[in-house]
């Protein structure tokens, strides 16, 4: 082989080697802090305040965590989604460590609520599904987050 082919092959190897570095530490970070997003545009404050609705008849009132560390955990549902995962600032914080720090999100949304995916590592599954975009979620049906197991009751 001649001298210039050797010399190509070596920069394809190091171009290769740095994209998967780069590549690397960008899974890295958005497992620390989340995935970036782009700053939610200034809105008007709303002039009357909602007022917060009581769950009606057949709707869910909590959210249960039926298996893993945290098993008989009880969140009561409000109107405010509720975040998963390691971060601190979670709604319901995970010690698990296949759980990324911000991992899912559950919200209400037109009488139900929706459980999303917020880009994490190893994923959410609702029942034995993957969730890979925001999905009802139905009274009783498992939502797994690593070792994990979380209900909507009544």
């Amino acid at each position: 082989m001649s001298e210039l082919t050797l010399l190509l092959i070596r920069l394809a190897f190091l171009a290769v080697l740095w994209f998967f570095v780069i590549a690397a530490v960008g899974v890295i970070r958005t497992d620390l802090f989340g995935p970036r997003t782009a700053p939610a545009p200034a809105r008007k404050p709303a002039k009357v305040a909602k007022p917060v609705s009581k769950p009606k008849k057949g709707e869910p009132r909590q959210l249960i965590v039926t298996g893993g560390p945290l098993q008989g955990t009880i969140i009561n549902l409000t109107e405010t989604p509720i975040t998963i995962g390691r971060a601190n600032d979670a709604t319901l914080v995970l010690s698990d460590d296949y759980a990324s720090s911000r991992h899912a999100r559950l919200f209400p949304q037109d009488g139900q609520w929706i459980v999303e995916d917020l880009g994490s590592t190893n994923g959410t599954y609702l029942e034995r599904s993957k969730v890979t975009r925001p999905t009802p979620v139905p009274l009783g049906v498992p939502i797994r987050i690593g070792k994990t197991v979380i209900e909507l009751r009544k």
